[in-house]
């Protein structure tokens, strides 16, 4: 080999590995990621396939249904908080979609409602079932804490916000949704808005609930990720606008094919472009 060619070959070398320090450089230290909403499952997979292809950056995760995300991530203790809504103040990544599913008992007699009548629904309007077909039984309605953005989002698509009736009864998990529908008596008066993840699954597993199709349009993947199932959130990563290369590894790998089959697992993945 000659000199100049060994010289070449060298600097090429250098380069090579000056760019590949770069980059592993970029995923190394600390991120935390805060959120209130269904999403912790699938934010915790994410996290943990995140640092196994970065084996020098550690994800934490602060999920508390009372917390308020954008807050912690305001004052620095995150990095990273997980919404249904965008903000203008933070930078935005949209990672995926959920449907906010219309939750009654197997037993409820209405068949479908429209977008109209589940604003009237959980606005007062609408009090009993038998103006939605069914018995002359009082609805009773099942509102989600204030800060959860899966709220912010169903009072907004709805037209409702901060009408949705005092008399409702406030729940957190939707797991304990689920298992509040089922429990209340008479079985069929009870309603609830949900991620539509949750819902799909407790129904798939035999549990006594059903979700309501809406404007004639069945709950499912496929509807929601056209835009059919109108009643749907966009989940998103929300960030300080500084540059902060660990964020934008975060978010580019849950764009990225393995990321988006994690989210898939629950919730619908971006299209492919």
């Amino acid at each position: 080999m000659t000199v100049g060619r060994f010289v070449t070959g060298l600097l090429v070398g250098l380069i090579f590995c000056v760019s590949y320090a770069d980059i592993f450089a970029q995923t190394a230290g600390s991120l935390v990621i805060a959120g209130n909403g269904p999403e912790q499952r699938t934010i915790e997979a994410l996290a943990r396939a995140f640092e196994k292809s970065n084996p020098r950056a550690y994800v934490d995760i602060l999920w508390d249904e009372n917390s308020k995300p954008l807050q912690l991530v305001t004052t620095g203790q995150a990095q990273i908080a997980v919404t249904g809504a965008e903000d203008p103040a933070f930078a935005a990544t949209q990672i995926g979609w959920d449907g906010i599913g219309i939750l009654v008992h197997l037993s409820n007699f209405t068949k479908e409602v429209t977008k109209q009548q589940v604003a009237n629904i959980f606005s007062g309007k609408i009090k009993e079932w038998s103006e939605l077909g069914g018995p002359e039984t009082k609805i009773l309605l099942i509102d989600r804490p204030r800060n959860q953005n899966i709220r912010d989002t169903f009072e907004t698509q709805l037209g409702i916000t901060g009408k949705i009736a005092e008399a409702a009864k406030v729940l957190g998990g939707d797991e304990v949704v689920v298992r509040t529908v089922v429990g209340t008596l008479p079985p069929l008066s009870a309603v609830a808005y949900i991620s539509l993840s949750t819902g799909l699954s407790a129904v798939s597993d035999g549990v006594a609930v059903r979700l309501l199709p809406l404007d004639k349009v069945e709950p499912e993947t496929p509807t929601v990720k056209d835009g059919r199932y109108s009643l749907r959130r966009p989940l998103l990563l929300l960030s300080k606008k500084e540059p902060n290369a660990l964020v934008e590894a975060f978010s580019t790998f849950a764009l990225s094919p393995p990321g988006q089959t994690i989210i898939g697992d629950m919730y619908v993945p971006m299209p492919k472009k």
